[in-house]
């Protein structure tokens, strides 16, 4: 299992549950495919707070990733499988026949020195990427286009999947992560195999600190604010603070986001699972 668990010789291991990294093999990630990221702190262009509880953190450099897979026809050798701090899934760096490296998402079972290619034709075996028209029935496929050659932008976290269910036309039926079934163009790509790191919602943090490094500051409870705060606090002692919303008046738990009137709700089979009960 990719997950150890810490001798609690400080209070910050006693619980603490980190990841093993076992399917790392490189700590220097490849300079040509590094580029800075600014921070914002959760503030927008004008310098305003928008999102609370952000800032700080570990400075880190960006993985430019290749999503969009359109290098076909050219065999690729996996060098080194690495970790990115941007995202949760690992990253995978190939080289190209021709000299050219890219950094791709790492499928899970991916080993070093597999060779992985792309474009119509391929075999449809983990790290390829093909045309969901292409990829057998049944199969799990990651990092999935929602538009032809928009790049990938489906199932990329760590240890997701989407099952291909069927072909209607020019469509093809998939299942996501949330348990939503939809509609994709057939022609959009995805990549065979599920995302790498499925442990990852296995790791306990252990410490606040390890939060701060990632760059979340400590968040407080709108009941436990002022009336001048937030519209759920005051009150005398611990009072329940009323029907829970955001700092903005805005009523939560279960209020409906999606616009009815969108264009892609044709496309939707079923919708995903409700958490309410």
């Amino acid at each position: 299992m990719p997950v150890k668990k810490l001798n609690p010789i400080t209070p910050g291991t006693r619980f603490r549950v980190g990841n093993t990294f076992a399917e790392v093999t490189a700590d220097q990630p490849e300079k040509s495919l590094l580029a800075p990221i600014k921070k914002s702190g959760g503030r927008n262009n004008q310098g305003r707070l928008t999102v609370r509880y952000r800032g700080g953190g570990h400075k880190r450099r960006y993985r430019i990733i290749d999503f969009k897979r359109n290098k076909d026809g050219v065999a690729a050798t996996v060098k080194t499988i690495e970790y990115d701090p941007n995202r949760t899934a690992f990253i995978a760096l190939l080289e190209y026949a021709d000299g050219e490296k890219r950094y791709i998402l790492a499928p899970n079972g991916l080993k070093v020195g597999a060779e992985v290619s792309s474009g119509p034709g391929v075999a449809p075996n983990i790290g390829n990427t093909m045309i969901l028209r292409e990829v057998p029935l049944g199969s799990a496929v990651h990092a999935v286009e929602l538009r032809p050659g928009q790049g990938a932008s489906m199932a990329r976290s760590a240890g997701t999947y989407m099952t291909l269910m069927g072909r209607e036309g020019n469509y093809v039926v998939l299942r996501l992560p949330s348990g939503e079934v939809r509609r994709i163009l057939a022609t959009c790509r995805a990549t065979i195999g599920t995302t790498s790191n499925p442990d990852h919602g296995l790791q306990v943090m252990g410490k606040a600190g390890r939060n701060r490094w990632m760059g979340r500051r400590p968040r407080n409870r709108g009941v436990a604010m002022n009336p001048v705060d937030h519209p759920m606090g005051g009150g005398e002692g611990r009072a329940s603070g009323g029907h829970p919303r955001s700092r903005s008046g805005k009523i939560a738990k279960g209020a409906k986001t999606r616009n009815p009137k969108k264009q892609s709700n044709k496309l939707i089979i079923s919708k995903r699972k409700s958490s309410s009960k």
